[in-house]
């Protein structure tokens, strides 16, 4: 979550049960290097553009990659994940940072976000729609969150893109598991967050930090 994670290709759709127990928490910690940094979740922050004053959120927050680099902009920013271990692991590396004043770390997911009706400016998520399971009532919570004017940029990697770095090394387990991936469709995400409430919400396919990704934006 909040990373990119091509080796979550392979997962079920329940992903919340799947993640859980010793085999989940090895795996993060085998790839814990490429889910600390990652460039697509410092461009979306940039695209989302928190400034200080603002309260923005980080859903499926994961280890934090977008969590700190919002951070220094001064935004108070809430890291939303549903997984013990991820919020264990982001507490202590918030632990480090110089605006961790700003960083509040809690458990949640898209349907269940723990703030206040309308408390939130801005929101992101990378790689986790695919984890919604009942994507409309995820689209209610979105709006009930959101200040009027709120942002939210929504990404979820492509790995059916060719133009995709993972796009060969995956093909044999979209083959013989499926791909949640797949089932993202940013046009249907889209229109679900246009049924919610969302004055303006629009899918596309594009490119982010050189890889191809499913995008969602909306305004509130």
């Amino acid at each position: 979550m909040g990373h990119d994670h091509a080796h979550l290709a392979d997962r079920g759709h329940h992903a919340h049960e799947h993640e859980r127990g010793a085999r989940g928490f090895l795996r993060y910690l085998l790839l814990l290097p490429q889910m600390w940094r990652s460039d697509i979740n410092r461009e979306v922050v940039r695209a989302v553009a928190p400034v200080g004053g603002e309260c923005v959120v980080d859903l499926g927050a994961g280890m934090g990659a977008a969590t700190v680099e919002a951070a220094m902009s001064g935004a108070t920013v809430v890291a939303v994940d549903p997984m013990p271990y991820m919020r264990r692991m982001l507490a202590l590396r918030r632990q480090w940072q110089r605006h961790r004043a700003t960083i509040r770390v809690v458990e949640g997911a898209a349907e269940s976000i723990p703030l206040a009706d309308g408390s939130v400016d801005a929101l992101w998520t990378v790689n986790t729609i695919h984890h919604w399971t009942e994507r409309d009532e995820a689209s209610r919570e979105l709006v009930r969150v959101m200040k009027p004017g709120g942002r939210v940029l929504l990404v979820d990697e492509d790995f059916d893109a060719p133009s995709h770095p993972w796009h060969e090394r995956l093909r044999g387990r979209r083959a013989r598991n499926g791909h949640p991936f797949e089932n993202v469709d940013p046009d249907v995400v889209a229109a679900s967050l246009s049924r919610a409430g969302f004055s303006a919400a629009r899918g596309s396919h594009t490119t982010i930090a050189g890889r191809p990704v499913k995008l969602v934006r909306a305004t509130r």
